[in-house]
């Protein structure tokens, strides 16, 4: 086994000289290249930690070293830049994940020394930077271009979507198919007391919808709910629409005031990972409503308790819901659209749909599937 270096722009929450996991960048994640490596390290950038990282047992990242910024200002230091050349140089493999301004200038440094390394593209950065403000969309085309000319001469490319990236980020090496989203268990329980409840919906009475996501970030697109819901209230439906995620939500409060439906709209904060399935178990519908996404791990986690999911048509969703729970992104009348022609059997395909469709992302399956392909690497 080889001394592995994983290097992406992701914020690890640290506390003096510890770091600490993070949505998305738990447990699990780090477990999937320890298979692998005997030895992992990691670049990224770090953002202070709060009490919240340190609530849960084993919240501490242990066995993995770390050599984080925090600001890409840092770049232009050079002891940052000898610092970041010697872990490349000290790894016997990269695995560098995509968009990434630090995954960029790596893979610069790996084609100089030929450091052999694996991409992993895990989502559009035209999509990423064009929906985050002007200053953003200053970047788009730059951050584009570079990532498909990475993509391209990359001799391993691991998509996480079927096919929407693969089509606007091609390769003339080698690649696969892997989300980096995993399920530890697909239950056929849950598909079976979702059907039941879908049999004693009232489709009259209150919607409960819900959707996860960083709640200061416009490209989440919950603003295009929000306004949806109005619409909907004058047409009879009502719909009590609950977010899960950290941020700043006074923009969201604005909206919801403007639109005269903020009695509706109820934010939870963070929740610990653990007790999000309970929390989809709780709603009627999960919504998706993003303008960037690559393969979004809330659509997946969904789709694994049978919820019934709505997702606009950015990045990889489409690959995973069912065709008739797709809206335009941004398109307010198509989500009405969709509530107003809910029917039991409609949900009932569309729960069918998607439950089968994530069995495709078992722990087991895509284990194996990543570990063979970097064997070839190694």
């Amino acid at each position: 086994m080889a001394k592995g270096l994983f290097i992406h722009d992701h914020k690890f929450p640290k506390d003096n000289n510890s770091y600490f996991f993070s949505y998305g960048f738990d447990a699990e994640f780090f477990s999937r290249y320890k298979n692998i490596f005997s030895q992992l390290n990691v670049i990224g950038r770090e953002i202070e930690c709060d009490t919240n990282h340190k609530q849960t047992d084993n919240q501490l990242v242990k066995d993995v070293d770390f050599f984080t910024i925090n600001s890409y200002k840092k770049l232009l230091n050079k002891s940052t830049r000898k610092n970041i050349e010697r872990n490349i140089n000290d790894a016997e493999a990269l695995i560098i994940r995509l968009p990434s301004i630090l995954g960029l200038y790596s893979i610069y440094l790996a084609n100089k020394i030929k450091k052999p390394y694996i991409i992993e593209l895990v989502g559009c950065p035209w999509d990423a930077y064009w929906n985050m403000g002007f200053n953003k969309k200053l970047i788009a085309p730059m951050m584009k271009y570079l990532t498909q000319r990475a993509i391209y001469n990359s001799k391993y490319t691991i998509y996480v979507t079927e096919e929407y990236l693969q089509k606007k980020y091609p390769s003339k090496g080698k690649s696969i198919a892997c989300s980096n989203v995993t399920l530890n268990e697909v239950n056929e329980e849950s598909l079976i007391q979702r059907l039941e409840s879908i049999d004693n919906f009232d489709l009259n009475k209150k919607i409960i919808l819900g959707t996860i996501g960083t709640v200061d970030s416009i490209y989440k697109g919950q603003h295009y709910v929000i306004e949806a819901i109005r619409k909907l209230k004058k047409d009879g439906i009502m719909i009590e629409y609950h977010l899960v995620g950290g941020g700043n939500n006074e923009f969201l409060k604005k909206i919801a005031k403007k639109n005269g439906v903020e009695d509706q709209i109820v934010f939870h904060g963070k929740l610990e990972h653990s007790v999000i399935f309970n929390w989809l178990d709780g709603i009627d519908i999960y919504i998706q409503p993003s303008d960037t996404e690559g393969l979004p791990r809330s659509v997946i986690e969904a789709m694994s308790v049978a919820c019934p999911v709505f997702g606009s048509n950015a990045g990889g969703i489409p690959e995973l819901i069912h065709s008739s729970a797709i809206f335009e992104k941004g398109n307010i009348d198509q989500i009405c659209h969709l509530f107003k022609n809910s029917s039991k059997d409609k949900m009932r395909n569309e729960v069918n749909h998607n439950f089968q469709n994530a069995q495709k992302y078992r722990r087991e399956v895509l284990y194996k599937r990543r570990e063979d392909f970097f064997k070839v690497l190694i």
